[in-house]
């Protein structure tokens, strides 16, 4: 009897991981518009909004690809140090860490897919953008760049 119970026990962690696992693939965000405005020029994007806890755990997990002009902003509201990682996301990503009046602090370009190594902000961002790694490289975004969007105040 007791192995019969352990067993179901076991079973019903397993269904419940799944589930949640489930439910975290089922997020959805709202889309929006941003233009990074560089040296080069200004590049418009359509993104996705990771505005709750919950949204920003999920990030671009489990997705197999991402449009060249598409990427995700996270919006933490506040600005404070902030961290990410890369785990269960599997396209190499650009993190562009924003200040609160939408200047780029600092870019992680071409972050390693699935890796659990923390990327920082340098400093107090109140936003990060993904994008395909590369795009930064590519369209020449640079620190002190500016992203116009409507949490900044800008756009």
């Amino acid at each position: 009897m007791l192995s019969r119970r352990g067993f179901l026990l076991a079973v019903g962690a397993v269904l419940a991981v799944a589930s949640g696992q489930k439910a975290l693939r089922a997020q959805t965000f709202a889309k929006s518009k941003l233009t990074i405005v560089t040296a080069r020029g200004r590049f418009p994007f359509d993104v996705e909004m990771a505005v709750t806890p919950r949204q920003h755990a999920r990030g671009l997990m489990f997705r197999r690809g991402l449009a060249p002009d598409a990427g995700m902003l996270f919006d933490y509201k506040v600005p404070q140090r902030i961290t990410m990682w890369m785990k269960n996301t599997f396209i190499p990503l650009d993190m562009l860490f924003i200040g609160p009046g939408g200047r780029i602090v600092n870019i992680a370009e071409r972050t390693v897919p699935r890796s659990l190594a923390v990327i920082s902000s340098d400093g107090n961002a109140r936003a990060v953008l993904e994008v395909n790694g590369g795009t930064a490289r590519r369209l020449g975004i640079r620190p002190g760049d500016t992203v116009l969007h409507p949490i900044f105040s800008n756009g």
